[in-house]
């Protein structure tokens, strides 16, 4: 399994994030797009909180701590990927505003065409080799044939079976993270996955990072006045990120090749499980905290 995933890897990657549009694509109406309109102020600052204070954030986070390396990639990739459909997913559980979590997510997805590559090109640049060159045409075709691609034929799918939508997109999910545990089980068998390589105060770099996201986003929402729900679901678009679009991208920039130590795409790697799985621990408790708090406040 080791090899063959090494051989494969980013055929794995684009085998989930594939089917994870399709599944998101399948839910969306262009009428999830219209309410742009109704509610211009919650979805554009929610859009510029991802688009421009997530990668400040990381740029600040990577040279307070002077973080170098794959461990710097890893965030640069975090920062300059769009919010996950499982954001809707949380939005949804947590009583927010779910269109508005769905705008934010499409909306950031098609900008993700041209500000991915920027972000990297601005943040990591500096930290790859003297000869490295950014790939943007690349970044931006993969993101166009993986990301919107699906993601249209999907919410075309919707709109001419409309019937079998709800099912098609749940299977799709259901795929995409059986990928992941693919891509997990893959990575472990071929021993790329070494938390004592990575290094523990990697670690907490990490998890230092998600909660200075989840914080930012709570305290710019103050700043800006939005509602609970506007709140809850910007803050889910920020913390839960598409870290299947990143596995994608780090196998296209750094592919594994067999008998090739690779530690910078290694610790890229390790960088975004860690971040996914840790998305999937904070968004449940900020999901009871938000539950508990509206039900205080109905009593």
């Amino acid at each position: 399994m080791g090899n063959f995933y090494i051989e494969h890897e980013y055929w794995f990657a684009v085998f989930q994030l594939v089917l994870a549009m399709l599944g998101m694509g399948a839910t969306l109406t262009v009428a999830d797009f219209r309410k742009v309109l109704l509610q211009p102020k919650a979805v554009s600052s929610g859009s510029l909180i991802q688009l421009l204070l997530v990668p400040l954030v990381a740029f600040v986070f990577i040279q307070v701590f002077g973080i170098v390396g794959g461990v710097a990639v890893g965030i640069a990739l975090i920062a300059a990927i769009p919010g996950g459909t499982v954001s809707n997913i949380f939005t949804h559980f947590a009583r927010g505003n779910v269109p508005l979590s769905i705008t934010i997510t499409a909306l950031t997805t098609l900008a993700c065409l041209a500000t991915t590559p920027l972000i990297l090109e601005v943040l990591i640049s500096q930290y790859m080799p003297d000869n490295f060159v950014m790939p943007r045409g690349q970044i931006m075709q993969e993101i166009a044939l993986t990301l919107l691609l699906p993601l249209v034929m999907g919410m075309f799918l919707l709109r001419v079976l409309p019937g079998i939508a709800a099912q098609f997109s749940k299977w799709c999910v259901r795929a995409s993270l059986f990928g992941i545990v693919m891509i997990v089980v893959g990575s472990s068998q071929s021993g790329r996955l070494d938390i004592e390589a990575f290094g523990h105060s990697n670690v907490l770099l990490i998890i230092l990072l998600i909660l200075v996201l989840a914080l930012a986003s709570w305290l710019v929402c103050r700043l800006l006045g939005l509602s609970s729900a506007d709140a809850t679901a910007i803050d889910m678009e920020v913390i839960v990120r598409n870290v299947n679009l990143g596995f994608m991208l780090k196998a296209s920039l750094f592919p594994a090749v067999i008998g090739k130590v690779d530690p910078i795409g290694d610790m890229v790697l390790f960088s975004l499980l860690l971040y996914g799985g840790l998305q999937m621990l904070l968004a449940p408790a900020l999901i009871g905290l938000r539950r508990r708090k509206q039900q205080m406040i109905s009593e």
